[in-house]
């Protein structure tokens, strides 16, 4: 009897201790992972700090009239540029085929690096090179930049990345680190005039292109921008008229969505948004739509620059007046302005926030995005 009990109380004592080394076990592999996910996580704040400190540091030491300066991507003159970069503290300043003109490579990456030393914050400078029928700086190549329609009827995705890695490394070199492209509308209607500048597939190819495009852009160290939410479609030519787009909201999702979700997850820096009117989301010009932002920041879950597209167009001009559409494009959520009607749309934005009509908060919101997609770049540190 007393060997049984103590056979049962040896087994009892095994299973004790067992039970402890299990128990002791886990809470050791629970307090690794813990210390690992600690590690992990303290790292990964460390770098959005580093990121949120050189941001708050440049909005911290600019006065009202340099953050909204940095609100505009200006289309300068042909003269008077050191003055006007001087003077309104612009955020960006987008080359177009007039800023190439007679000039030498080399002279274009001089102006490009005397623009800068004139900027307190670092400017974003930019073109929409995106070749075929829209290019600006390959006038002064030998061969111009094909558009990525030519280059994918002859060699699928990969030849257009193969020739976006030559012209980004030819942008860079002269100072451009921001293109206005790729174009991430949709069309197979080649009467329409937003095909040429397609790729001319279905959403799902297009899908695919603009995914690869904007992670190659990411790995160059340069800035993509998708354009023109909420997209074309074979519609009317906003350059030169109003346009409406009467499609239902359900079918943009289905479709022309579908290219800049892509672009977005792939990490594209901003988006430019067209000034067609779309009845189903709003009704005026997308571009002044608060309804268009909430579906790229709420819907689609973006967090770069918000970049209206040219000003001076008529899908916008025969709507509302320049200062009165830069107002309404803040108040919708907009970060930046591709203008050349500065000299008047600063000054006026700035008389708004002083009469409280809109927030330096809201201003502060769009600048951070502005820096940081400079910081991205390696433009501030």
């Amino acid at each position: 009897m007393l060997r049984k009990r103590f056979n049962v109380l040896g087994t009892s004592i095994t299973c004790l201790l067992f039970i402890g080394l299990m128990l002791g076990l886990f809470f050791l592999g629970d307090r690794t992972q813990k210390e690992q996910t600690k590690v992990v996580t303290t790292s990964s704040s460390q770098e959005i700090s580093a990121r949120d400190k050189v941001i708050a540091n440049y909005l911290n030491q600019m006065t009202l009239e340099e953050k909204v300066g940095q609100m505009i991507f200006a289309r300068m003159p042909s003269t008077g540029q050191t003055e006007a970069l001087e003077t309104y503290h612009f955020g960006g300043y987008i080359l177009f085929a007039s800023d190439f003109e007679g000039k030498t490579l080399e002279q274009v990456k001089e102006e490009s690096a005397s623009y800068q030393s004139l900027s307190k914050v670092p400017l974003l400078m930019a073109s929409d090179e995106e070749g075929g029928t829209v290019t600006r700086i390959s006038q002064l190549l030998e061969t111009p930049f094909p558009s990525p329609l030519e280059l994918y009827q002859s060699g699928g995705i990969e030849a257009i990345l193969s020739d976006a890695k030559q012209k980004t490394s030819l942008l860079k070199e002269e100072g451009i680190y921001a293109g206005f492209f790729p174009v991430a509308d949709l069309s197979t209607d080649p009467s329409s005039f937003i095909y040429d500048r397609t790729i001319g597939q279905d959403a799902k190819t297009t899908s695919d292109y603009i995914g690869q495009l904007v992670s190659l852009l990411k790995e160059e160290q340069f800035a993509s921008t998708l354009k023109h939410f909420p997209g074309y479609g074979d519609n009317a030519d906003s350059h030169t008229d109003l346009v409406y787009d009467n499609r239902s909201l359900e079918e943009l999702r289905a479709n022309d969505f579908l290219p800049f979700k892509a672009g977005i997850e792939a990490g594209a820096d901003s988006i430019m948004v067209s000034h067609n009117i779309v009845p189903a989301i709003d009704d005026v010009p997308s571009s002044i739509s608060p309804e268009i932002n909430k579906i790229l920041r709420n819907e689609l879950g973006f967090e770069g620059v918000i970049m209206t597209d040219d000003f001076d167009m008529q899908g916008l001009v025969q709507f509302v007046d320049q200062d009165t559409g830069a107002l309404q494009t803040i108040q919708a959520g907009t970060d930046m302005i591709l203008s050349s009607s500065y000299a008047s749309q600063i000054p006026y934005i700035i008389e708004q926030v002083k009469a409280e009509t809109i927030t330096e908060e809201r201003i502060d919101q769009s600048v951070k995005r502005i820096l940081g997609m400079k910081y991205d770049l390696g433009l501030i540190k």
